[in-house]
């Protein structure tokens, strides 16, 4: 594993370990996030520990082709008075993010300075957010990178009420033009609606 410094560089991501861990150090400038995004390496870390920087193999990916729909998520999307926008409400999503309690996690890796580094991202025009709303309350959204070559990365949602950060996910991509969803990682919840894994090569193809 190596140390990052100043320079805004990343060793080959060949050299991660087998859990994926590249590089620690490095700062959260945008120019540094942008090129770990460019180079299909993202920063993964809590506030004890220093910066950490990832490249998992296999990846984590959804085609929105593949998206699955349950009947009951299609009548639920039919028939519910969930309201969706992008990029109304970052920092709300993003601090909601931070906060939401997760089955086997202890606190949070959304630290103060990592929120800081997305909104700047946001104020750039890379980072979005999707917001779900009901009565006018923020109570689901998810948020992550556009690297406007077709690819999005997710990097974290929550929701207030069940399934609505669902809802917003679902709805996000069938109104967008994405060739690939990355989500970087292996959950069930993913996977219920259609993420598989590819391998690390082929994912980096599709950055390409």
């Amino acid at each position: 594993m190596e140390f990052l410094g100043k320079a805004i560089a990343f060793p080959d991501v060949s050299k991660a370990n087998k859990e994926g861990l590249l590089a620690y150090g490095g700062d959260l400038s945008p120019e540094r996030l942008v090129l770990a995004y460019k180079l299909g390496i993202f920063p993964w870390f809590d506030d004890k520990e220093p910066i950490l920087w990832w490249s998992p193999d296999p990846r984590f990916v959804l085609f929105p082709e593949n998206l699955k729909i349950s009947k009951s998520m299609k009548q639920l999307m039919r028939n519910s008075d969930f309201k969706i926008t992008v990029n109304k409400d970052f920092k709300g999503v993003i601090s909601n993010c931070s906060k939401i309690k997760r089955n086997g996690q202890q606190g949070t890796w959304i630290t103060n300075d990592l929120k800081k580094a997305y909104i700047k991202l946001h104020e750039l025009g890379v980072a979005k957010s999707v917001e779900v709303w009901f009565n006018q309350e923020l109570v689901g959204g998810l948020y992550g990178v556009d690297l406007n070559n077709g690819v999005f990365c997710g990097e974290s949602m929550f929701s207030k009420v069940s399934n609505a950060s669902k809802v917003g996910f679902i709805a996000f991509i069938q109104n967008t033009n994405y060739k690939l969803i990355d989500c970087q990682v292996y959950t069930n919840h993913l996977e219920s609606l259609g993420a598989e894994e590819i391998s690390r090569d082929a994912f980096l193809k599709f950055l390409d």
